[in-house]
C-alpha cells in the first residue's frame, strides 16, 4: 500500500447535480471525479497499479476545463504521468482508436490535446512536462519515475485479479448496480508489464457478465466489497489476467418525511458499525441461518464509515409504525447475537440517531462493566448483582441496548432502553430489585450553568425557583474549604430552626456536598424556595471567611409504562450524581427511561453589575437602546403634558350666551364632529330642538374661549328653555357657510334633559355643505330609535372608534378623549412600562437552547414547539398582571376634589357662566327699564300660551298697539286661572313660572315708583304679580312638590350632605391611588430597564443585536397588525353578538350647580338675545343655490388652472422625450454618407456604369484610408458590407406571335410572384455544386430573407423582398475588387437583374450614432438603372452624461402624466359610459394614451433588438451584421412620437376655447359645416376629374404626370401657383392652354371663392347671434383669482 490507507470517497447520485461531490481530505473533486496528486516518484506501470489499488486509474484530460482545473493544483516544477498509452484494438469492439497513436487507457481517442510536440510512432506513454506551461509530452521510456495524478471516477470501481471491488455511497444512500463484468476489455488495466502491441494470445481474451452475482452482495447496501466467485466459470483472460469492473449509482435509502410512512411499505434503516462488523446472520426460531436480507422487509447495511443524517428515525406519530420499527431493531439485535462469543467485545451499530449495543456476557461479568456506546449523547447503564431468581449464575445473558432521541410530553433528555434476554431470545423480566440499576441520561439542550457563590461571613440565603411539584431538586455545593454547615429550605418564606420545609447537615455520609430533595422531601411545593446556609463553628469563633458555590438543578427520572402508555416515575428516583450535563437515575426495573428539564430563564448575576457595566464600550447596544428609550420617554412626557393642558381647556360645558334669562329648564347638548378629512367648520352653527310639547328658540352654538366643532372633537353646550319640550322628536341644524372652511361633517348629537335625566340620540352622519354630500346647509335629524342604535354599522364604528381612541393603550396616546380622567402622561408612562417589561421577558428567554428532538406542532403553515408555547405563557404570566394593574389604577382613580377657592378659579373645568349673565348693581339699574319689564312679561305670556297650547287673544297683543303692563299681567293671570283644571301640566310648569314671576317682581322693585310713568299702574302691577305668586304657591303646596323650598335656596348643610351622598354612590378608586400607579410605573420601568441592560451586557454584542432586531420586528408587528385586528375583531363581536349600546362613553363631566341654581334673590339677569343676527334664520334656498353656483364655478376655475398647468407640464415632458430620441447630427451624418456614395451617379445607368461606380466610388468609400473605417475615417464599418440582387425568372412574359422569331426571350417587370429563387452555378448555369477558385458558391444560390435576417424594402419602383443572391464584400479593398470583377466576368449582373442593393452599417463614435445604409440600383425591365439611397440613423448606446439622466427622468414623468390621464379618462368612461365615445376630445385623449403605450412598447422592442444585433456582431465580426429590424423599429418609434406631438398640439385647440375670439371661430366652423361639407364634395370631384384627364394625356410623356397620384399633386400645386406651364404648353399648346385655363376658371375663381364666401357668411351670422358660453364667466373668475394672487386689480370688460 506504500504506507497509504485507501479509502474510497462517498459517491453522489447523478440525478442530483446540485449536490456537491464529497472527496477525502487528500483529494480534490471536479466534474464528478476525485483527483489525487501523488508526490511519490513511480514508473508509469507502478503509478497505474498504485491508482488501481484505490479503484481508480491515471488521470484522463478530456476537455479544456479539466486541464484548467488540474493546472491550479499541479506543481509546475515537476513532471506528472497521465493515463496515455499506445492505442490498441479494443478486445471486445470492432473499432477503436487509430493504431500507432497514443490513446487514453480505456481505449478512447484523444479528442482534446495540449501537446508541446506531436508524438511520434515510438511514443509509449505521456506526461505533463515541467516548465512548459503544463503542456503534454510523449515519452518512449516509460520506466522513468515521475509524479502522477490518480482519478477516481464516480459510480465505477475496478478491482484487479484477486481483489474485491469496493462500492460505497454517501450518507443516507444505497448502492444500485447498473452493470458489471469480469474479464478484460482493454489491455491497459491491471497489467504487470508494458505491452507495445497486441499479440495473438491477447485476442483470446473475453469477459463475463457478473451483474447478478454483484447485485446479490451489494444491491441496496450503503457500502460493500464485491468478490468474484470463479468456481462457476473459468478464467476469461488467462495470459493477461482479468479484472472486475462495476458500474453503479447511489440512491437515497432513508425516508425524507417519516410522518407519511405506511406500515405496509418498505422501511430502510441506515446503520454503521463502530467496532468490527460481524457477518449478519438472521436468527429465527427455525435454527437455519438466513442471508443478510432480513424479514419484516427491513434492510440493514454495515460498513466502517459513520456519518450523520438530517432526519430523526423515531419521528413517527403512529404507534403501530413505532412498534414495527422497535421490532425491527430487536430482530437486528437477534441477528448480531447469533454465534456471539461469551464475554467478548460488544457489537455496536450507530447511525447518529439510533445506536444498537449487543453483547453476550456471564452474570458475574455483567456487574463489572458499563453498558455504553461511548458516545456523548448516549445513555449509560450499570447493573448491580442480580438475584438468582432473575438470572441464573451459570446461564449466559444477552444484553441489548438501543438508545435514541425520542420526545414525548416534556421529556427533554436522551431516551434509553436496555433489555436482558436468554440465548434463545426470550426476555428476562427485571423488576423489584433489592439494589438499584444506575442509569446516566445525557441532557441534550445544555444551557448556561445556574451557579451562585454564597459568602458564609453572614447568614447567606439563596432563592431557588421550583417550576413543578414533580421535579427533584438537586443542590450541589462546592465549599472553598472542608467545613460543616446546616442547610434549611423554606417555601415562600425564610426558614429558621423551627419553621422549615427540609433541613440537613453538610457534608453527608455518601454524597458529601450534594443534597437531593425529592418531591416528597419538599412536600411538593412550587415557586420560590429559600435556601439558608448556617455554618457550624466551634465555640468562640465569631466569623468565617469561607465561600460556597451552589448549583441548583431541577430534574426528573421517568420510564415508559407499557400498560398505561404514559411516562411514570414509580420505582425511579433522581440520583446524587446528577449534573447540568447528565441526569443520574436509580431504578429497580428495566424499560424505556427518560429525563426531563423544565424551561428555566437565563439567569443574570446581580453581584456582577459593576463588572458587566465595565464592558459597556465593547457592547453598548442594549444599554444605549434602553437609554434612548428613557430619553424619548422624557421628551414625549413633555409633549403629553402640554396636550393634557390643552385637553383640560376643551373639557367644559359652554353655557350658551343667547339663553333667555327667564328660561330655567336645562338641556345638555353633546355634539360630535366626524373624523373625515375637512370635517371641522368655521361657520356659525345654529340648532333648534323640536319636542312633543313645543320647540325651542334657535340657539347659536359658539364659545368665545375655545374653538368648537374641530375634527373628531366633542363639544358640550347648556341650552335653556322656559318650559319642558316634552319628548324630543327631532333637531334642526344649519350654518351660514362662512369662514375659510365652511363645510361641516356632523357625526352624532346627544341631548340630555337635566331635569329628568332622559337622553335622546341623533345619528346624523351627514355633511352640512354646499359642495359635498347632499349639498344642503339646513337639515332636520329625527331621534334615533332603539333599533337604529343597535344597528351593526353604528355599534361597530362606535366601538371601533372608542377602542382606538381610549382602549388601545398606544393609539390613545395621540387620540385620547379629552373627557377621560386617564391622562396622556399616564398613558405614555403605561406604554413605557409595558415596552420595558416586554423587552425584559423577551431577553430573559432569548436564545434558550431548543431540544433538537422536540416534537414540532404543525398548524397549517404555522409551526411551533411546546417549549415556545411554554415560554410565551410564562412571559405573559410575568408581564400581563402588573401592567393591567397599572392601567386599571390610572383609569379608575377618581380625580382629586378641589377646594372652594380652586373651584372659583377653575370654573372652566366643569362649566362657565357667561360674563353677560351676572351684572353689577349699577349696570343693572341702567339696563332695567319699564320696556324691558313689559317685554319680559310679554315673553312669559307667549311661552305660557305655547306650553298650554292656548292661543293668545289677538286684541291684546296687536303689533302696532302699545302694550299696557297691567293688561299683560291680567292676561297672564287669566291663562293661569283658565288652565287650573289641567293639574299635571300645571304642576310641571308652575315651578318655572313661579321663578319667572319672582324675576319680574325683582325688576319692578329695582325700577321703583320714581322711574315708572304711572304710580297707580305700578302699585297695581306689584299686587297682580304677588297675587299670581300666591296662587302658584297654593297649587304647589297642594301637589306636595317643592313645598317650602320654593322661596329659598338649599342651605349649606343640605348641599354638603347631598354632595357626600353623591360621592358615596360614585364608583372608582380614591384619588390617592394615582400615587400607587406612579410608584408601580417607576418600579417596573427601573427594574425592567436595569435587568434588560444586564442581560444585554451578559449576552455580548452580536447576540444583543440579533435580539434587538427580533424584538423590534415583533413589537411593530404587534402594534400595527395584531392589536388593530384584535380591536376590529372585538368590535365586530360586540356589534354582532352582544348588541349593547354604550350610553356613557367616557363618563360625563360634572355640571356645576351654579349653572342650574340661579336663584340668588339679589341678582337680576338683564342680558337679551339679539334676534336680528342673520345666523338665527336658516339660509333661504335661493341663497344656497347662489352659494352652490359660486362654489361650482370656483371649483371649475381651480380645475381649469390644474388642467392648464398639467397640460403645460405634459407638453414640456413630451417635447423633451421627442427631442431626446432625436439627434440633430443625424442629418449631417446621413447627408455626408449619401454624398460620399453618390459621386459618379447618373439618372440612367447601364450595368457597365454600375460596375465603374462600384470600383470608383463604392469600394473606395466602404474601405477608406483607415482600416475598418469608411470614407474619411470618422465612421467605423460594423461587420462587412453586402451586395444583394433580386432577379426575375426568364420567359416570365408572353411574346406576341408575330415577334417570337426576332424576340425569343422576354421577362416581365419585378413582382414577388415572378422573382427568381433558384440555385445556379457560375454564369447562371444549371451545373450546381461546381467549386470555383474563389469559393464563391453563395452568389449563385438564392437565400431567403429569413436566412439573411432582412426585411422587404420599398424602392422607387416596387416593394422588393428581403431575400436574394448575396455576396459579402471584404475584408479589404483588394479582395472586394477581385470579388466584383469575378461577378462581372461571370455575368452576375445581366438582363434579369431587377435591383441591386449595397447594404452596410457604420458607427460614428463622435456623435454616438449607428447609420444603417442601403444603396439601391433598380430598373423597370427596360435596362436602365436608377439610383436611390435609404439611410436610417439609430442611437443604440445611450449616452451617460447629465442630459441622458434628465431625458430618462422626463420619460418617467411623462408616463406618470399618462397614468394620471388614464385615471381621469377611466372615471369619465365609468360616468358617461357609451356617451363618452361621442366626444371628439375624449377620442383625442384616448388616442394619445394608446399611442404613448404603443411608443413605450416599440421603444422596449427597439432596445431588445439593438442588443440582439450588437451581440450578433460581437460574435460574427467578419460577417454582415443586419440592423434592419432595429432600424424599422426606430423609424416606427419616430413616427409614433411625431403623431403624439401632433395630437398633443391639436389638444391645445381645446384649451384655446377659453379665448372668446377663438371660441367664435370654432362656433363659425360648426355653423357653416353643412355648407362646407357640400363644397368639399364638389371640390374633390373637380380635382379628381382634372387629375385623371391630365394623367391620361401627359402621363406617358411628362414626369409630373407619370402616375395618378403625381397628377393630383400637380393639380393642387396649380391652385397654389406652383406650376410649370412651359412643359405642358410646349407639348401641346392647344390642349394645354384649354386644360390650364378651364382648371383655373372653375376651381380657383368659382369653387374656391364660393367656399370662402360660405365661411364669411357664417362668421357674420355668428357675430350677430353669438351667445357667450359659461366658460367665459369661469375665465373671468380665473383671471380675477390670478390677479388677486399677485395683488393686481382686474377691470371687467363690458361690451
Amino acid at each position: 500500500n506504500d504506507g497509504r490507507n485507501t479509502k474510497l470517497q462517498p459517491r453522489r447520485n447523478p440525478n442530483e447535480d446540485a449536490e456537491a461531490l464529497s472527496c477525502p481530505e487528500y483529494q480534490e473533486g471536479f466534474d464528478g471525479s476525485c483527483y489525487e496528486f501523488v508526490g511519490l516518484q513511480r514508473s508509469f506501470l507502478s503509478a497505474q497499479g498504485w491508482c488501481e489499488r484505490g479503484a481508480g486509474h491515471l488521470a484522463f484530460i478530456l476537455n479544456d476545463e479539466t486541464q484548467q482545473f488540474l493546472q491550479k493544483h499541479l506543481d509546475p516544477e515537476k513532471d506528472w504521468w497521465l493515463g496515455l498509452a499506445p492505442a490498441a484494438p479494443n478486445l471486445t469492439l470492432d473499432s477503436a482508436a487509430t493504431e500507432g497513436s497514443l490513446a487514453w487507457l480505456e481505449g478512447s481517442d484523444v479528442s482534446y490535446s495540449n501537446w508541446l510536440n506531436t508524438p511520434d510512432a515510438q511514443a509509449a506513454c505521456g506526461y505533463i512536462l515541467r516548465h512548459s506551461g503544463f503542456q503534454w509530452e510523449a515519452a518512449g521510456n516509460c520506466s522513468q519515475e515521475l509524479n502522477f495524478i490518480c482519478q477516481y471516477g464516480m459510480y465505477s470501481s475496478i478491482a484487479c485479479d484477486g481483489q474485491n471491488a469496493t462500492l460505497q455511497c454517501g450518507s443516507g444512500q444505497v448502492v444500485e448496480i447498473d452493470d458489471s463484468f469480469y474479464g478484460r476489455k482493454t489491455i491497459h488495466y491491471c497489467r504487470s508489464k508494458l505491452t507495445a502491441s497486441p499479440t495473438s494470445s491477447q485476442e483470446e481474451c473475453s469477459w463475463i457478465d457478473v451483474m447478478d452475482s454483484v447485485k446479490a452482495h451489494c444491491h441496496s447496501l450503503q457500502a460493500c466489497q464485491a468478490p468474484v466467485d470463479l468456481s462457476s466459470f473459468g478464467e476469461p483472460c488467462p495470459l493477461l489476467g482479468s479484472y472486475l469492473s462495476v458500474e453503479y449509482t447511489c440512491k437515497h435509502g432513508y425516508c425524507d418525511d417519516c410522518a407519511s410512512i405506511n406500515v405496509n411499505d418498505h422501511v430502510k434503516l441506515r446503520l454503521s458499525c463502530v467496532t468490527t462488523c460481524p457477518d449478519v446472520v438472521w436468527y429465527i426460531e427455525d435454527p437455519k441461518p438466513l442471508a443478510v436480507r432480513l424479514e419484516q422487509q427491513l434492510e440493514f447495511i454495515c460498513n466502517n464509515v459513520s456519518s450523520d443524517t438530517k432526519h430523526h428515525i423515531m419521528c413517527f406519530p403512529q404507534k403501530k409504525v413505532s412498534d414495527f420499527l422497535l421490532t425491527g431493531i430487536s430482530n437486528v439485535q437477534s441477528a448480531l447475537l447469533n454465534n456471539k462469543m461469551l464475554d467478548g467485545d460488544p457489537a455496536i451499530i450507530d447511525s447518529g440517531q439510533i445506536s444498537v449495543y449487543v453483547n453476550r456476557v456471564s452474570p458475574k461479568k455483567m456487574q463489572m462493566q458499563d453498558v455504553n456506546v461511548q458516545k456523548n449523547s448516549s445513555s449509560r447503564f450499570s447493573f448491580p448483582a442480580l438475584p438468582a431468581h432473575i438470572v441464573s449464575p451459570e446461564e449466559p445473558v444477552d444484553v441489548r441496548k438501543n438508545p435514541y432521541s425520542w420526545k414525548e410530553e416534556n421529556i427533554t433528555g436522551t431516551v434509553g432502553s436496555i433489555s436482558l434476554t436468554r440465548v434463545n431470545g426470550t426476555v428476562i423480566s427485571v423488576e423489584n430489585l433489592p439494589n438499584e440499576i444506575e442509569i446516566f441520561l445525557p441532557r441534550l439542550d445544555v444551557g448556561q450553568e445556574n451557579s451562585t457563590v454564597l459568602d458564609l461571613a453572614n447568614f447567606s440565603t439563596l432563592i431557588i425557583n421550583v417550576p413543578s411539584p414533580d421535579v427533584t431538586l438537586v443542590l450541589k455545593m462546592e465549599p472553598s474549604e472542608n467545613i460543616s454547615f446546616m442547610l434549611f429550605l423554606g417555601c415562600k418564606d425564610y426558614p429558621n430552626d423551627d419553621n422549615y420545609v427540609a433541613k440537613t447537615q453538610m457534608p453527608l455520609e455518601n454524597e458529601k456536598y450534594t443534597w437531593v430533595l425529592s418531591p416528597k422531601d419538599r412536600t411538593g411545593e412550587v415557586g420560590e424556595h429559600y435556601l439558608v446556609m448556617k455554618p457550624i463553628v466551634e465555640p468562640g469563633i465569631k466569623s468565617m471567611n469561607a465561600t460556597v458555590t451552589v448549583i441548583s438543578i431541577a430534574a426528573q427520572c421517568k420510564y415508559w409504562n407499557e400498560t398505561e402508555s404514559s411516562w411514570s416515575e414509580n420505582g425511579c428516583r433522581v440520583g446524587p450524581l446528577t449534573t447540568t450535563l447528565v441526569t443520574h437515575c436509580l431504578c429497580n426495573h428495566l424499560t424505556f427511561f427518560g429525563s426531563s428539564f423544565f424551561v428555566m430563564p437565563n439567569l443574570v448575576d446581580v453581584s456582577r453589575t459593576a463588572e458587566l457595566f465595565a464592558t459597556f464600550t465593547n457592547n453598548p447596544v442594549v444599554v444605549c437602546f434602553v437609554g434612548s428609550i428613557f430619553a424619548a420617554y422624557l421628551l414625549v412626557i413633555i409633549w403629553a403634558r402640554r396636550k393634557d393642558i390643552q385637553d383640560s381647556a376643551k373639557v367644559k360645558i359652554t353655557v350658551l350666551e343667547d339663553n333667555d334669562p327667564l328660561a330655567e329648564y336645562h338641556y345638555m347638548l353633546n355634539i360630535s364632529t366626524g373624523h373625515r378629512r375637512g370635517a371641522s367648520t368655521s361657520s356659525q352653527v345654529t340648532i333648534t330642538l323640536l319636542g312633543t310639547e313645543g320647540e325651542s328658540e334657535p340657539h347659536h352654538l359658539t364659545d368665545t374661549e375655545k374653538p368648537v366643532f374641530e375634527r373628531g372633537g366633542v363639544d358640550m353646550f347648556l341650552l335653556t328653555t322656559h318650559f319642558s319640550l316634552g319628548d324630543l322628536q327631532s333637531i334642526r341644524l344649519w350654518h351660514d357657510n362662512s369662514g375659510a372652511h365652511p363645510a361641516w361633517y356632523v357625526n352624532k348629537v346627544m341631548v340630555q334633559d337635566l331635569e329628568s335625566g332622559q337622553k335622546w340620540h341623533f345619528l346624523c352622519n351627514s355633511w352640512l355643505a354646499v359642495d359635498v354630500g347632499e349639498c344642503a346647509l339646513d337639515k332636520v335629524f329625527p331621534v334615533a330609535t332603539e333599533m337604529d342604535l343597535k344597528r351593526f354599522s353604528n355599534l361597530f364604528f362606535m366601538k371601533t372608534a372608542k377602542d382606538f381612541r381610549d382602549g388601545h393603550i398606544w393609539f390613545s396616546v395621540i387620540s385620547r378623549p379629552p373627557c377621560s380622567t386617564f391622562t396622556r402622561v399616564q398613558r405614555v408612562s403605561c406604554c413605557f412600562s409595558l415596552l420595558l417589561c416586554t423587552m425584559l421577558t423577551s431577553i430573559m428567554f432569548w436564545g434558550i437552547p431548543t431540544d433538537p428532538s422536540e416534537q414540532t406542532m404543525d398548524l397549517g403553515h404555522i409551526e411551533f414547539t411546546w417549549q415556545q408555547v411554554v415560554i410565551g405563557v410564562q412571559s405573559s404570566i410575568i408581564m400581563f398582571p402588573i401592567n393591567l394593574l397599572i392601567v386599571s389604577i390610572f383609569r379608575n382613580s377618581r380625580p382629586r376634589e378641589k377646594g372652594a377657592k380652586t373651584d372659583t378659579c377653575k370654573q372652566g373645568k366643569t362649566g362657565r357662566v357667561s360674563p353677560s349673565q351676572t351684572s353689577s348693581p349699577q349696570k343693572t339699574l341702567k339696563d332695567i327699564t319699564p320696556d324691558t319689564v313689559i317685554k319680559d312679561i310679554k315673553r312669559i305670556a307667549q311661552s305660557l300660551s305655547k306650553a298650554m297650547k292656548s292661543p293668545l287673544p289677538h286684541l291684546e297683543l296687536r303689533p302696532g298697539q302699545p302694550a299696557d303692563i297691567n293688561t299683560l299681567l291680567s292676561l297672564v293671570e287669566d291663562i293661569i286661572r283658565q288652565q287650573n283644571h289641567d293639574v299635571q301640566k300645571k304642576s310641571n310648569n308652575s315651578r318655572y313660572l313661579y321663578k319667572q314671576l319672582r324675576h319680574v317682581e325683582k325688576g319692578l322693585g329695582l325700577l321703583g315708583l320714581s322711574r315708572f310713568p304711572n304710580p297707580d299702574s305700578y302699585n297695581r302691577a306689584m299686587q297682580q304679580v304677588q297675587g299670581m305668586k300666591g296662587l302658584l304657591e297654593y297649587h304647589l303646596h297642594s301637589s306636595n312638590l317643592e313645598g317650602a323650598q320654593l322661596d329659598r335656596s338649599p342651605s349649606p348643610e343640605e348641599s354638603v350632605n347631598e354632595e357626600s351622598t353623591k360621592k358615596c354612590c360614585q364608583g372608582g378608586l380614591p384619588w390617592w391611588f394615582v400615587f400607587v400607579g406612579w410608584i408601580l410605573v417607576i418600579a417596573t420601568s427601573g427594574v425592567s430597564g436595569y435587568f434588560t441592560m444586564m442581560y444585554g451586557l451578559t449576552y455580548g454584542k452580536d447576540r444583543s443585536i440579533s435580539w434587538l432586531i427580533s424584538m423590534m420586528v415583533s413589537f411593530f408587528e404587534s402594534l400595527f397588525i395584531t392589536q388593530p385586528l384584535k380591536v376590529l375583531g372585538f368590535a365586530a363581536f360586540f356589534a354582532l353578538v352582544l348588541k349593547k349600546v354604550d350610553q356613557e362613553e367616557y363618563g360625563e363631566p360634572q355640571i356645576d350647580e351654579s349653572l342650574r341654581n340661579t336663584d340668588d334673590p339679589d341678582t337680576v339677569r338683564a342680558a337679551r338675545r339679539d334676534s336680528t343676527c342673520s345666523f338665527y334664520q336658516p339660509p333661504p334656498p335661493t341663497d344656497i343655490e347662489k352659494i352652490r353656483n359660486r362654489m361650482i364655478k370656483e371649483q371649475k376655475v381651480f380645475a381649469l388652472i390644474r388642467e392648464i398647468l398639467a397640460y403645460m407640464g405634459f407638453m414640456w415632458m413630451l417635447l423633451l422625450v421627442a427631442y431626446g430620441q432625436r439627434d440633430p447630427n443625424a442629418y449631417f451624418l446621413t447627408q455626408h454618407i449619401r454624398q460620399s456614395f453618390s459621386r459618379g451617379i447618373s439618372d440612367s445607368m447601364s450595368i457597365q456604369d454600375m460596375i465603374n461606380w462600384a470600383n470608383a466610388t463604392l469600394l473606395s468609400n466602404v474601405f477608406g484610408e483607415h482600416q475598418g473605417f469608411i470614407t474619411d475615417g470618422n465612421s467605423r464599418l460594423v461587420g462587412n458590407a453586402r451586395l444583394r440582387q433580386v432577379r426575375v425568372q426568364p420567359n416570365s412574359c408572353h411574346v406576341a406571335p408575330s415577334m417570337q422569331q426576332s424576340e425569343r426571350d422576354c421577362h416581365a417587370p419585378y413582382s414577388w410572384e415572378l422573382e427568381d429563387m433558384g440555385s445556379y452555378g457560375p454564369g447562371w448555369s444549371r451545373s450546381e455544386g461546381h467549386n470555383t477558385s474563389l469559393n464563391l458558391q453563395s452568389p449563385w444560390t438564392y437565400q431567403s430573407q429569413h436566412q439573411l435576417r432582412a426585411f422587404p424594402i420599398w424602392g422607387s419602383v416596387k416593394l422588393y423582398r428581403g431575400g436574394g443572391f448575396v455576396v459579402d464584400l471584404g475584408p479589404d479593398l483588394h479582395n472586394s475588387s477581385r470579388s466584383v470583377q469575378y461577378l462581372y466576368d461571370n455575368t452576375w449582373f445581366d438582363v434579369y437583374t431587377q435591383a441591386v442593393f449595397v447594404e452596410f452599417t457604420v458607427y460614428n463614435a463622435n456623435v454616438n450614432l449607428f447609420c444603417i445604409v442601403t444603396l439601391m440600383l433598380e430598373t423597370t425591365a427596360i435596362g436602365a438603372f436608377q439610383f436611390r439611397s435609404e439611410l436610417q440613423s439609430v442611437r443604440l448606446y445611450q449616452s451617460t452624461g447629465g442630459l441622458h439622466i434628465f431625458v430618462m427622468a422626463s420619460e418617467a414623468i411623462y408616463f406618470l402624466f399618462i397614468i394620471y390621464y388614464m385615471f381621469v379618462q377611466g372615471k369619465m368612461m365609468k360616468q358617461q359610459r357609451w356617451a363618452y365615445f361621442k366626444s371628439k376630445l375624449n377620442l383625442l385623449e384616448l388616442a394619445i394614451i394608446i399611442l404613448s403605450w404603443s411608443a413605450l412598447s416599440v421603444f422596449i422592442k427597439r432596445t431588445l433588438l439593438g442588443q440582439r444585433d450588437i451581440e450578433y456582431y460581437q460574435n460574427n465580426k467578419d460577417q454582415y451584421a443586419s440592423f434592419h429590424e432595429t432600424a424599422k423599429a426606430d423609424a416606427v418609434l419616430g413616427y409614433l412620437i411625431a403623431f403624439l406631438v401632433l395630437l398633443a398640439t391639436v389638444k391645445l385647440w381645446h384649451l384655446l376655447r377659453l379665448n372668446p375670439k377663438l371660441h367664435m371661430i370654432t362656433a363659425t366652423l360648426q355653423r357653416a359645416w353643412t355648407d362646407i361639407s357640400g363644397f368639399l364634395v364638389v371640390m374633390t370631384i373637380m380635382f379628381l376629374a382634372y387629375s385623371i384627364a391630365s394623367n391620361l394625356m401627359y402621363g406617358w410623356k411628362l414626369y409630373s404626370y407619370r402616375t395618378l397620384l403625381n397628377a393630383a399633386q400637380t393639380m393642387v400645386s396649380l391652385q397654389l401657383g406652383i406650376f410649370n406651364y412651359e412643359e405642358v404648353l410646349n407639348y401641346n399648346p392647344v390642349l394645354g392652354a384649354f386644360l390650364i385655363g378651364s382648371c383655373i376658371v372653375f376651381m380657383t375663381f368659382v369653387v374656391l371663392n364660393l367656399f370662402i364666401s360660405v365661411i364669411l357668411v357664417a362668421f357674420s351670422q355668428e357675430q350677430i347671434h353669438h351667445k357667450p358660453s359659461e366658460e367665459d364667466e369661469i375665465v373671468d373668475l380665473m383671471l380675477m383669482k390670478v390677479f388677486s394672487l399677485f395683488g393686481l386689480k382686474c377691470k371687467k370688460q363690458t361690451d
